[in-house]
């Protein structure tokens, strides 16, 4: 006892001056994430006070209305009187990602279907690393794709070029699809399995469950998945830009050129000078694009909640 006691004293006397070792280590930590935290916010103020800053030069010192841009149905910045409207480019920008996820969604929710409720073992050996593969491909490629296989068959089978909204929404379905199937897929395997195995009880078939039943009860997370996709279309330049024809105008039909805000704003920054209408111009397409990404980040932020509340 009497040996146990000193060992004790000698410990705690050699540990009164010293700071404790895994004290130390946890502020260390806590500073760590802290700056990782504020680092974060510093960028993301600072890409949003630079965009914005930018974007709005134009409406407060150089004459361009926000009805203008908005509403207005010609682009032509650099006439002897510029004109800015940005309408042909949101419409382009809504098409081809509303087209993409109207073709992409069905695939995706079905596939995350099979995998989960029909072959569970094969989906998830084999279909779904196949499918996430896809995310890994860069966007070049899809467009390079499109510019060779999509745009030709289109041309021959409908009539025009082939390039326009029709061909954008193909290509982006495709680079949307991981995206979709991800998300329904993990929706669907967080359901309960008592629920399926009550629904079996009573009779149930595996369809009825699965449309009576699982469907409706992971509807918000679907839905969470498509906006995601929505919002990565919405996104996307090169890939859109290489198939679309890039003509600033409304098209009368899917198989007719457009354009996109991401595709003018790659084509034209480079060739403007910074600081002029023109490039202060191509800043408020981007605020305006900013800005449609943070609705599409608020409106999955409801459907989270309503998820968290169901």
């Amino acid at each position: 006892m009497t040996q146990t006691r000193q060992a004790a004293d000698a410990i705690a006397n050699d540990g009164r001056g010293k700071f404790p070792k895994h004290k130390l280590e946890e502020l260390r930590g806590r500073g760590y994430v802290m700056f990782c935290v504020l680092l974060l916010i510093v960028i993301i103020f600072s890409i949003v006070y630079f965009i914005a800053s930018r974007g709005l030069t134009p409406f407060a010192s150089q004459g361009v209305s926000v009805g203008e841009m908005i509403g207005g149905l010609k682009w032509s910045p650099e006439a002897d009187t510029p004109r800015f409207g940005a309408l042909p480019f949101l419409f382009g920008s809504f098409a081809t990602s509303l087209l993409a996820a109207i073709i992409a969604a069905p695939l995706g929710i079905c596939a995350a279907i099979f995998m989960t409720e029909m072959m569970p073992k094969v989906g998830k050996n084999i279909l779904q690393p196949a499918i996430e593969l896809l995310a890994g491909v860069p966007s070049v490629v899809y467009g390079f794709v499109g510019l060779s296989v999509i745009v030709p068959f289109l041309r021959d089978v409908f009539p025009g070029q082939g390039v326009g909204i029709l061909a954008g929404g193909i290509v982006l379905s495709v680079m949307i699809l991981p995206t979709i199937t991800t998300v329904a897929t993990d929706a669907l395997r967080s359901l309960p399995a008592g629920l399926k195995e009550g629904s079996y009880a009573l009779g149930a078939t595996r369809w009825q469950t699965i449309s009576r039943l699982v469907i409706p009860t992971t509807l918000p997370s679907l839905m969470t998945g498509i906006v995601l996709g929505i919002a990565r279309a919405f996104g996307e330049a090169l890939a859109v830009q290489m198939v679309i024809g890039n003509a600033p105008h409304i098209p009368h039909s899917l198989t007719q050129s457009a354009a996109t805000l991401t595709s003018i704003i790659t084509l034209s920054m480079g060739n403007t000078t910074s600081g002029s209408l023109h490039n202060n111009a191509l800043w408020s397409l981007a605020l305006i694009l900013l800005i449609m990404t943070f609705l599409f980040v608020f409106v999955v932020r409801l459907l989270e909640r309503r998820v968290k509340h169901a």
